[in-house]
């Protein structure tokens, strides 16, 4: 069966007594880009891998973070290294554990979902 909102040649996905949910659409985004490659209709990112380096790596750039802003608030001019790549490392650990947090909280997000289609 052809898929006639979005071309496709596969079947879209049905719920349990749900009206069929085109892969096409990205949740409240909006339409995805057609598929260009030979990657299964199916595929899927591995949500229980990213759940656990997630979970595993938000911890450690907190703890990244706190570790080089105090030790850049405690160091001197003469230090080395200096107050700016101290810095500069806090604020790298500070962006990577805000993305590990997005992430995880996407990844739970997503595995309710599922959870509460499959039954």
């Amino acid at each position: 069966m052809r898929d006639s909102r979005t071309g496709s040649g596969h079947q879209p996905r049905t719920g349990s007594g749900r009206e069929p949910v085109s892969r096409a659409r990205s949740g409240t985004i909006g339409r995805r880009n057609p598929r260009t490659g030979t990657e299964p209709v199916t595929a899927r990112s591995p949500l229980r891998l990213r759940l656990l380096l997630a979970s595993v790596f938000l911890p450690l750039f907190v703890a990244g973070t706190v570790l080089f802003g105090v030790w850049a608030a405690q160091s001197d001019s003469g230090d080395s290294p200096g107050t700016g790549p101290l810095v500069l490392l806090a604020v790298v650990c500070g962006v990577l554990a805000l993305t590990a947090a997005l992430d995880l909280a996407l990844v739970l997000r997503r595995l309710r979902l599922e959870r509460g289609s499959a039954g």
